[in-house]
């Protein structure tokens, strides 16, 4: 890919807000917003690639949309406000629809790439309109299109779940503050490894955390 080029670079951020998540609620928004500005600092240092963020956080009484495929400088860190986990973990829901809702608009570019980055610290438990095989369908079909799945989990067997929709980049992390920190900075450095893959024409399917 010429430096010339503009390569479109699509975000998605699921994050858990259900209950289970309150014990490690500051951790997660200090974690988070390390990530926000990795997703900035990413876009600055790879001017050839157009980064979109999109960022969705759920549990089982609403999914909230707080970005929608808008320019990273439009990301902005969270606060102990902003962020109250309750109730449960409707994690397929949330996954299907944000992610159907990102494949409407990649189906007009060409030249893209999509990362995806669930973010959870408990199994599904609460799901409606979608069920581990409907992800799991829709995982396998999108990873032959250019994107690529990442799975963040605490408090449960992260690689066995993960391995049932499909998602082969895990990172399993203990509910404590300095394993979140540990966490966080290899997604940071995972996340500019992803773009220079990018620039290099490398496959970007396998091997996110490695």
């Amino acid at each position: 890919m010429s430096n010339q080029n503009t390569h479109n670079v699509f975000n998605l951020i699921i994050l858990d807000e259900s209950g289970s998540m309150n014990s490690i609620k500051s951790t997660i928004i200090s974690g988070f917003n390390e990530v926000v500005q990795t997703v900035k600092g990413v876009a600055k240092e790879y001017p050839e690639q157009k980064h979109f963020i999109s960022l969705v956080t759920f549990n089982s009484l609403k999914t909230t949309t707080h970005l929608e495929n808008e320019s990273v400088e439009k990301l902005k860190e969270i606060s102990q406000n902003q962020y109250n986990p309750t109730a449960g973990t409707p994690l397929f829901d949330a996954m299907g629809n944000s992610i159907s809702q990102l494949r409407k608009i990649t189906q007009t570019h060409s030249d893209y790439n999509v990362l995806v980055t669930i973010l959870t610290d408990g199994e599904e438990n609460s799901s409606k309109e979608f069920n581990q095989r409907t992800i799991k369908q829709m995982v396998d079909e999108l990873k032959k299109e250019n994107w690529t799945f990442t799975y963040i989990g605490a408090n449960h067997d992260v690689e066995n779940f993960a391995a049932t929709i499909s998602i082969e980049n895990t990172m399993k992390f203990e509910a404590n503050e300095q394993d979140i920190k540990q966490m966080f900075s290899k997604e940071k450095a995972s996340r500019m490894a992803y773009s220079k893959k990018i620039r290099n024409n490398e496959d970007t399917s396998k091997g996110f955390y490695e």
